[in-house]
């Protein structure tokens, strides 16, 4: 099996720093409650137009931050790009870049030279932006499990609220992948007239069952670990690390394809050249790279921030959201162009899904591109084949002549 290919070519923003910024006004939630205050982490890479019409948002997915590009001024103890080959792709210099370096920077697929990109941590957040470890003002602790259920929508209702208090009224295009592309298209739903162009990538419209199923057993596991204590563990000296590692497990599967773990590890023993008839200490390479997994992601998460983003994420329906029922129906009013990419190999956001949306586009007239890229990797794809969709995005954005 190849290794995914590399931009070595294009450059980097450099050194970054994570600002934040508080929303001046509560903000609406889909549950029927307003949260404030609210903070939002953020990143910017880039230089704004004078017209700011250049600006690209671009989302993260479940265990992202605002940290998308570029190399931290203060590097985190664990960095965001710990999945599958991280190590052998990025070397010592792993915790400090972002978790989207590869795409976005000069000449890459978000071009700085001509763009001005900004990332932020989503709402529910655990890396800079409120979320469920930040004090709830009502009683000066953490919120907890008392913090309100979100949805996609409010992730980008709070978007929308950050940029305003930026200035920023339009955008020349929204991106991610997985739910950074759920956002993405959520932005084309909810804000039609200041969007330009979307891009989502590994992404869909609702998550299958078979998605919904896994990321109910990674709940579970966080939830039924004692340490939990009703989602109030901050400040006792205990958390939920046990039950959020094997979260982290069940998730990072799921990104991934049998041929990858097929390549990467097949059946190979970690620590002899023979059995130890163990069952507490892992026998194949496998088992130990998930326990590292697990002990990279405890580090830099919080398991509260995991149950509510994973709950948001199988919530998202545009159909049911925005149609009655109908994907088409929810399409109707986007006036943004649409680049659709999916991964053949991905089981978790399936090429199929991507496909509903472009029939669904194309029914309605709207202009939509859909690429599908043979690779082997499953959902990390999005992460890993970087150099393969940055041609891809870029024809597509000149196309608009946004910028």
């Amino acid at each position: 099996m190849s290794q995914p290919a590399r931009t070595s070519e294009a450059g980097s923003v450099g050194v970054v720093e994570t600002f934040h910024l508080d929303l001046p006004d509560p903000v609406r939630l889909d549950c029927g409650r307003e949260l404030h205050p609210v903070r939002v982490a953020y990143e910017t890479y880039g230089t704004l137009s004078p017209e700011r019409d250049n600006v690209i948002l671009v989302c993260h997915a479940l265990s992202g931050d605002a940290h998308a590009a570029g190399v931290a001024k203060a590097p985190p103890e664990s960095g965001t790009r710990d999945g599958f080959g991280a190590e052998e792709r990025d070397g010592s210099s792993a915790k400090g870049l972002g978790w989207w370096d590869g795409m976005i920077g000069p000449g890459k697929a978000f071009d700085t030279d001509r763009y001005f990109v900004i990332s932020t941590n989503l709402l529910g957040g655990c890396r800079g932006t409120t979320g469920p470890s930040s004090a709830d003002p009502a009683t000066g602790r953490p919120y907890g499990s008392g913090f309100p259920v979100i949805t996609v929508g409010d992730m980008v209702r709070t978007q929308r609220a950050f940029l305003d208090a930026l200035g920023i009224e339009r955008l020349a295009a929204v991106a991610g992948g997985s739910l950074g592309g759920m956002q993405a298209l959520e932005w084309a739903i909810s804000y039609p007239d200041q969007v330009d162009a979307v891009v989502a990538i590994a992404s869909t419209h609702a998550l299958h069952p078979q998605g919904v199923a896994w990321n109910a057993i990674a709940r579970e596991a966080i939830m039924r670990d004692p340490a939990w204590q009703g989602g109030h563990y901050y400040g006792t000296g205990r958390a939920p690390d046990a039950g959020m590692g094997i979260g982290r497990m069940v998730g990072h599967i799921t990104y991934l394809s049998a041929p990858a773990l097929e390549e990467k590890f097949a059946r190979r023993l970690q620590f002899a050249d023979d059995l130890r008839y163990t069952i507490t200490e892992p026998e194949f390479e496998v088992e130990s790279y998930l326990r590292h997994q697990a002990d990279s992601f405890v580090k830099r998460f919080d398991a509260n921030t995991y149950l509510y983003i994973s709950r948001a994420l199988t919530y998202f329906d545009l159909a049911r959201q925005h149609g009655g029922g109908s994907l088409e129906r929810a399409l109707k009013d986007v006036r943004a162009r649409t680049l659709l990419i999916a991964f053949s190999s991905d089981w978790l956001y399936p090429p199929a899904a991507s496909q509903d949306i472009d029939r669904a586009l194309r029914s309605l007239g709207k202009p939509v591109e859909f690429e599908v890229i043979d690779a082997p990797y499953g959902h990390d794809c999005f992460l890993l084949e970087e150099a393969r969709q940055t041609p891809i995005i870029r024809r597509f954005l000149a196309r608009g002549g946004a910028g």
